[in-house]
């Protein structure tokens, strides 16, 4: 059983934006930092953050509980909670990795990065591009296909 769930993460990293700086995420955004915060976990914990499943949703992967809370919102930039949780040290860095790497990106720059990747491209199957599907991208598959990039990442002698 995972030890967070997705809203826990989710307010993680709306507490982690510096809008004092000018920094927003958006709730397309924010499901992509979640879905890459899962995939890492997968890959490199060995264990999910949180249970929920992620669908294959046409802009991406989707925890369908945030989409529920954060739906209002649309394409606005999303208000901190207030309420970051308390995580483990490991989970901590893994998060803090993920919004240095993914954070930096735009909504539709890290939603066009999961349509190239296997997990979401598999779960869709055959649906057309903008096609309503809520099929499940597998934690197999997710732990599968970032475990192979991070060892061909190690093999480049690139940094993670």
């Amino acid at each position: 059983m995972a030890k967070y769930t997705a809203s826990q993460i989710a307010d993680w990293f709306l507490a982690r934006v510096d809008r004092e700086a000018g920094d927003s995420i958006t709730h397309l955004k924010l499901q992509k930092l979640v879905y890459y915060a899962q995939a890492w976990a997968l890959a490199l914990l060995g264990e999910p953050l949180f249970d929920e499943d992620l669908q294959a949703w046409t802009h991406g992967p989707v925890v369908r509980s945030l989409f529920e809370r954060f739906k209002g919102n649309g394409w606005e930039a999303l208000c901190g909670s207030g309420n970051a949780p308390k995580l483990d040290k490991k989970t901590k860095e893994l998060l803090d990795e993920v919004f240095r790497v993914y954070g930096e990106h735009g909504a539709k720059t890290l939603e066009r990065l999961s349509h190239c990747e296997a997990p979401w491209k598999e779960a869709r199957g055959d649906c057309a591009p903008e096609e309503r599907c809520e099929n499940i991208i597998s934690k197999e598959s997710i732990q599968t296909f970032y475990r192979e990039k991070y060892r061909a990442a190690i093999a480049n002698g690139e940094k993670q």
